[in-house]
C-alpha cells in the first residue's frame, strides 16, 4: 500500500486533472484564472524507472504509449477525470499520510508505479502543449506547488543559506551569554533587541557559503547586500512577507541608489532572486542563469483548480511570488546561526535565509 502527504499526492493529482482535463489556464497575478489564456494538452511525458511513457490526449481518449512507440492501452479522458475529482476528495480530507487503495489500482492499469514521477532539478511534470499564439506544440517541464497542504518552501534552508554578521559594538563576556541563553519560541527577535539595547549594530561581512554569494551575485553584485538586510528586518520583527518589508528596504536604501527617481530598484531585484529560485537556482550549485523548470509554475489551488504560470506570463508570475512569499525561521541548532561567537577578537552571529509561500 503505498502512503504518501498531501503535496506528493497533489503532484499526482495534477497529473490525472490535466490528463481528465486537456487544457491548461493561465492565472494573473492574484491566482485567478485567466479565460482567454490556456494551453491545449497534447500530452504530458512521464518518467519511471529512467523509463519514458507517453500519454498522449487524441480527441476524448488518453493514449499510452511506450519508450518504444507500443501502444499500450487507451483510455476515455472521462478516467482521469474521475479519479481526479477522487484523489481531490482524498487529499482534503487526510491528514499527515495516507493511502487511496482505488487510485493505487488505477495507477497499475496506467502503468504507474510511483506517485511521484522522477524528476530532475526543479521539474515535476514534464507536458507538451499547443499554443495558440505560434501555432507551435512545445515540451515544457512545469514546477507544482499546492495550497492543498502546508505550504510550500520556495527556497529550502541549509548552512549554505547563512548570512554572517559582524557585531558593532562592545558586549561583555556575560552580556553574549546572557543573549545566548535567550531560547524562547521568539528567540531570534528577542536576541536581536537584546543587542540592539546594547547599542550593538550588524554589519554584514559575507555568507557561509561562496557558491550561493555568487549565485546571488549573478542577480546583482549588491544582492548579497540586500538580503542581509531583509534578514535583520525579519529577525528583528518587521515582518515576514517579502512584500512588506520590500518598502523598508527601499526607505533604508542600502546601495544608496538614486531615489530621486521612480525606478523600483528594490522591488525589481527581489522579484528577479524569487523567480530565479522558482526555476533554477539552488544554494549548493553554481547557477548559469538556465531555467531547469522550462514552463513555469502550476499552482494547485484550494478548490483543486489547477492553473499555471507559463513562462511566457513573465510578469504574473513575479507579482504572485513577490506577494505570496514569505521568510521563516528554520531550525537554529540543525543549521548552527543565530548564537553570537567571538573571532579574532570581534563578535559575530549568522542569520538564515529561507523563503516560504504564504
Amino acid at each position: 500500500m503505498i502512503k504518501q502527504n498531501k503535496g506528493e499526492w497533489s503532484e499526482l493529482y495534477v497529473f490525472l486533472k490535466l490528463l481528465g482535463d486537456g487544457v491548461l489556464y493561465a492565472a494573473d497575478s492574484g491566482l485567478n484564472k485567466i479565460e482567454d489564456l490556456y494551453y491545449p494538452l497534447i500530452a504530458v511525458l512521464r518518467e519511471e524507472n529512467h523509463l519514458i511513457k507517453k500519454y498522449e490526449k487524441c480527441e476524448a481518449v488518453i493514449n499510452i504509449i511506450s519508450e518504444q512507440g507500443e501502444q499500450l492501452l487507451s483510455l476515455p479522458m472521462s478516467e482521469f477525470q474521475a479519479k481526479a475529482e477522487l484523489l481531490l476528495s482524498a487529499i482534503k480530507n487526510a491528514d499527515k499520510t495516507f493511502a487511496v487503495p482505488e487510485i493505487e489500482e488505477f495507477m497499475n492499469v496506467i502503468f504507474c508505479s510511483k506517485v511521484k514521477a522522477d524528476s530532475k532539478d526543479k521539474t515535476d511534470i514534464t507536458v507538451v502543449l499547443h499554443d495558440n499564439r505560434t501555432y507551435r506544440s512545445t515540451t515544457f517541464g512545469f514546477s507544482i506547488k499546492s495550497k492543498l497542504g502546508n505550504a510550500s518552501t520556495l527556497l529550502n534552508a541549509g548552512k549554505t543559506t547563512n548570512f554572517i554578521y559582524e557585531i558593532e559594538g562592545i558586549l561583555s563576556e556575560n552580556q553574549i551569554q546572557e543573549i545566548n541563553a535567550i531560547n524562547s519560541s521568539s528567540k531570534m527577535r528577542e536576541r536581536l533587541q537584546k543587542l540592539n539595547e546594547h547599542a550593538c549594530k550588524l554589519n554584514y561581512c559575507g555568507m557561509e557559503n561562496d557558491n550561493f554569494k555568487s549565485n546571488l551575485q549573478m542577480i546583482d553584485i549588491q544582492f548579497p547586500q540586500i538580503i542581509s538586510e531583509y534578514l535583520i528586518q525579519y529577525y528583528s520583527g518587521k515582518g515576514s512577507l517579502i512584500g512588506t518589508l520590500t518598502p523598508i528596504i527601499r526607505n533604508m536604501n542600502p546601495c544608496a541608489l538614486n531615489t530621486n527617481l521612480p525606478h523600483k530598484y528594490y522591488e525589481y531585484k527581489i522579484k528577479n532572486f524569487l523567480t530565479d529560485v522558482a526555476l533554477g537556482m539552488t544554494p549548493a550549485q553554481p547557477w548559469t542563469g538556465d531555467f531547469q523548470a522550462t514552463g513555469g509554475y502550476i499552482i494547485v489551488k484550494e478548490d483543486g483548480e489547477i492553473l499555471c504560470y507559463h513562462i511566457y506570463n513573465h510578469n504574473e508570475f513575479q507579482e504572485y511570488l513577490f506577494r505570496n512569499t514569505r521568510f521563516e525561521t528554520p531550525s537554529t541548532g540543525r543549521y548552527e546561526f543565530g548564537t553570537i561567537y567571538t573571532e579574532n577578537d570581534k563578535n559575530y552571529i549568522k542569520l538564515n535565509l529561507q523563503v516560504r509561500f504564504v
